[in-house]
């Protein structure tokens, strides 16, 4: 399969589980189908990632971007598996065990994201994905640095803060605005500066 039979394939898968979620009434159902249309992506995108991220089979990057590509996939089916059980009541979490198993996967999500920022090579798919930082591979060294030196404080402020702060949501709102944010503000006025010359 080519790169565009492959981007075909997972925008399809994609846009399946849109469609699975929006129709499909029964809840459990719909979290099973969706979840397999996203999982059917993902190993399209495991399989044929040289292909679509021109990177050679050798490449020591290619290991980070597989690395990337099975976290997500395992946080994913962590996720999913806990939504069933909770949905089918084996499994009952107290509103701040809620409150906690939700902060332990957005904390799993920055500090991994943050170690493997800075190792990440210029791609279209997975990392830090702005229109700036996917033209310009100058633009993308800066995100994913920054955001690789953000994300050990901000995990810790966050941290510290859930069984502090009474509003859970805007805290975790507050932290990945921050996440995503900072880097993606810096990097954008990186890539005008060297737009204009200045760099």
């Amino acid at each position: 399969m080519n790169a565009n039979k492959a981007r075909g394939l997972i925008i399809s898968l994609s846009f399946l589980s849109l469609l699975v979620s929006l129709t499909v009434k029964i809840p459990l159902l719909s979290l099973l189908l969706m979840t397999g249309c996203i999982l059917l992506a993902v190993l399209v995108l495991y399989q044929h990632m040289g292909e679509l991220c021109d990177i050679p089979e050798d490449h020591p990057k290619r290991k980070v971007l597989k690395a990337a590509t099975l976290f997500n996939v395992m946080l994913l089916v962590v996720c999913v598996l806990c939504a069933i059980l909770i949905k089918t009541g084996i499994f009952n979490l107290a509103e701040d065990g809620e409150k906690y198993f939700a902060a332990t996967i957005l904390s799993a999500v920055i500090l991994f994201g943050g170690n493997i920022s800075p190792k990440l090579p210029f791609n279209r798919y997975t990392g830090l994905r702005l229109p700036w930082t996917v033209t310009d591979e100058d633009a993308w060294i800066v995100a994913h640095r920054i955001l690789g030196y953000l994300s050990i404080p901000l995990a810790l402020v966050y941290l510290a803060g859930v069984p502090v702060v009474k509003n859970f949501e805007a805290l975790s709102l507050i932290i990945i605005l921050l996440w995503i944010g900072i880097p993606g503000g810096l990097s954008y006025w990186f890539y005008r500066r060297k737009r204009k010359g200045k760099i």
